[in-house]
């Protein structure tokens, strides 16, 4: 059973913020218990009002702060601290590349008890407008008499945050929230639309809308009109993944290029892709240039999706795997290598944490290899590689925790250095934390 308690009476307290912690609140302790405090900074003295009391921590929100960081900064987004979104807005960008930097060393020294033999400088770029990909919830309120779309509340993830435009949506869509809720609102169906996916393109964006009901002609000729009026691609998701249709019948796929590496990807609006298009380009430089193949050699790209490395690096070397399991990105990526002329290069779905020892890829010899697990890691699929001929890995991760235990391995059970790490600020203003590590044999 829970051992969570609300006090009978908040217990307001003044504290002294030490530390930052994974999910962007302030970390302070009282009476040695750790308390967990919504809206403040390392550096700070705090008036607090605990809420939440567990057996081990407390959890609370500021109420005033008594002596600020000199990192504090005005939020942007009016919208901040309701809107669960964004959760570091309050503080200077620059401050959050430094917290990130701060997790990632932390978590190598207490979980993979390594530490890398250079810090990488942090990868940054634009703070606003980056995000191209995003689901809204949407919610007709009865008790305000109309639709509200948006991300979920800070507070109460049960509740979509009342938001007239996003700060950090590409600015096409995060300008046009209060738009969305409207066109909803004023549809037969709006009771029966939770949710609206966004998928940005270089060439459009579309607007997945789920609905859990079929539609009638007023409420499909609404969306069409909004999507001529705005400039937008609608599409309709009446089921699963596989169901979604554009609402008119048109193109199906959406594109984005990566120029410096002469690649063209056409994706559908519900695969995965990076949130942040301008981070990723340069995620994929910055993954290159460390791993450096050379055009004789044998590159394999585990968890590779629509082949995001795997094209760039077959421009690159003699031969590149990829592999991931998810089978529709699999036929995405060799649609993709066929589209942009690269035929040095292959692609095989697999189930990277089942057991591999039958996949006749794995046999196949390689030189380096790349990495970019989900936020499990790749603990399991690192047992199966065979790594003797693997001189380079480089592991891109969107957990620190998963890659320090997997650095951890990889030093002690494979003979590998920890040769380089750093962060990379993919998700701006969030305390989600992408890094990218550089291990050698030897």
């Amino acid at each position: 059973m829970s051992r969570t308690r609300r006090p009978q009476q908040f217990v307001e307290l003044e504290l002294d913020i030490t530390d930052l912690s994974h999910d962007g609140r302030g970390v302070a302790r009282h009476e040695g218990k750790a308390v967990f405090v919504t809206g403040a900074l390392p550096g700070e003295k705090v008036r607090a009002q605990v809420r939440v009391s567990r057996k081990q921590f407390d959890e609370g929100g500021t109420i005033e702060v008594l002596a600020a960081s000199p990192h504090r900064v005005t939020p942007r987004c009016a919208h901040f601290g309701v809107c669960g979104g964004c959760v570091l807005q309050h503080l200077a960008p620059q401050a959050q590349v430094a917290a990130k930097q701060h997790t990632l060393a932390e978590n190598f020294e207490r979980i993979g008890q390594v530490r890398p033999e250079r810090w990488l400088e942090p990868l940054v770029g634009e703070p606003w407008n980056y995000r191209r990909k995003a689901r809204l919830g949407v919610k007709f309120v009865p008790k305000k008499g109309r639709v509200l779309a948006g991300f979920r509340e800070a507070a109460d993830p049960r509740f979509i945050a009342d938001v007239s435009r996003c700060e950090v949506l590409v600015e096409g869509v995060g300008s046009r929230v209060a738009a969305i809720a409207e066109l909803v609102d004023a549809m037969d169906a709006r009771a029966q639309i939770p949710q609206i996916e966004i998928a940005a393109g270089d060439d459009r964006t579309a607007l997945v809308f789920r609905n859990l009901q079929p539609l009638s002609d007023e409420d499909r000729a609404r969306l069409v009109a909004f999507g001529e009026r705005e400039g937008f691609a609608i599409f309709l998701q009446p089921g699963g993944n596989d169901t979604v249709v554009p609402i008119d019948g048109g193109a199906e796929e959406l594109h984005f290029a990566l120029p410096a590496h002469g690649v063209d990807y056409a994706f559908r609006p519900l695969d995965f892709i990076q949130v942040n298009g301008a981070m990723n380009q340069r995620m994929i430089d910055h993954a290159l240039s460390l791993l450096d193949p050379a055009p004789h050699e044998r590159v394999l790209d585990l968890f590779c999706g629509l082949g995001n490395f795997t094209l760039p690096l077959a421009r690159r070397c003699a031969q590149a795997v990829g592999v991931e399991g998810d089978a529709g990105l699999v036929r995405r990526a060799h649609e993709n290598a066929r589209r942009n002329g690269i035929g040095n290069v292959d692609f095989h779905a697999a189930d990277l944490v089942g057991d591999l020892r039958n996949a006749p890829w794995l046999r196949q010899g390689f030189d380096a290899l790349l990495l970019d697990p989900p936020r499990t890691g790749a603990d399991a699929t690192i047992a199966q590689i065979p790594l003797d001929g693997i001189g380079r890995i480089v592991y891109v991760s969107c957990h620190p925790g998963s890659l320090a235990r997997d650095a951890g391995l990889l030093v002690r059970d494979h003979g590998y250095r920890l040769a380089a790490a750093g962060v990379m600020d993919m998700f701006p203003h969030t305390a989600h934390v992408e890094s990218i590590a550089l291990f050698e044999k030897g």
